[in-house]
């Protein structure tokens, strides 16, 4: 799939617009879409773009699937995203989480004064979820904008459930094949590692609970948690599909949100 090359880049992008376009928009339900990725290292066979990649091509997929007409406009993806967990291993560029705090706060008042009601944070990084769930709500209270969070559960996929192993946390089938299917010459699967973290049994430090602080250098040596071998151009494109409808979907559904109409009247 090329970039910037379908209904996302052609007629849904933002930036393509002049400011008589753009100020002539009916903002009514209009929804502005903003994703959040990273650029960090994906072990010895993946690039490190591997995150902004996976979000652009997903993005692509939802836009196909949107219908005809829809009011959701995609803006330019924020690379940079706070991936402080794997500082210091080559290819990581990270922003500290005050100024990722910052770069949002900024992009949503300016949405804000060009009249648009609605954000939504598509986000393909793991290290940004707490940041972005945080930063949702103090948008929310300094703009008036409504803000939503918009995620593909790649991990409820029937096809990633059958899988093994189960952990895959960074850098393994899934995202292996993901970027398999958007880009396969990026990857170099003959370099493609088998590395699944010993982690704690305990009920009480549940991993995806996050009960302990971890960078990435505890887990792996690697640097990627799960079997990247697994990986197929199949499952890729399977998970693209699925999810760009899914993510079309979620999308409209924000679109007719209506954030007034929560309160019951008369109490």
């Amino acid at each position: 799939m090329n970039r910037y090359t379908g209904k996302a880049w052609d007629e849904h992008f933002l930036p393509r617009l002049s400011r008589k376009q753009i100020a002539e928009l009916d903002k009514e339900n209009a929804l502005v879409v903003l994703p959040v990725a990273a650029i960090e290292q994906h072990g010895p066979h993946l690039p490190t773009y591997t995150d902004t990649l996976i979000n652009e091509t997903m993005l692509t997929c939802a836009f196909e699937a949107l219908p005809e007409g829809a009011p959701v406009w995609l803006i330019p993806p924020l690379a940079y995203g706070k991936s402080t967990e794997h500082l210091g291993i080559p290819g990581t560029l990270t922003l500290s989480a005050t100024t990722l705090m910052a770069v949002l706060l900024d992009i949503a008042k300016s949405l804000r004064a060009s009249g648009f009601r609605k954000l939504a944070f598509y986000n393909t990084h793991g290290g940004n979820i707490d940041l972005l769930n945080m930063m949702a709500r103090e948008i929310r209270i300094e703009t008036g904008l409504a803000v939503f969070q918009v995620q593909f559960d790649k991990e409820a996929d029937p096809e990633v459930v059958r899988r093994e192993p189960l952990i895959d946390i960074h850098g393994g089938d899934v995202e292996t094949s993901l970027i398999l299917a958007s880009r396969e010459h990026w990857v170099d699967m003959s370099e493609a590692p088998d590395e699944i973290p010993n982690l704690p049994a305990s009920p009480t430090l549940q991993f995806k609970n996050k009960a302990f602080a971890w960078v990435m250098d505890d887990l792996s040596e690697s640097g990627i948690c799960g079997n990247a071998k697994l990986a197929s151009v199949a499952l890729g494109r399977h998970l693209y599909e699925r999810g760009g409808k899914a993510m079309a979907a979620a999308l409209m559904e924000l679109v007719s949100f209506d954030m007034a109409g929560l309160r019951k009247k008369g109490h």
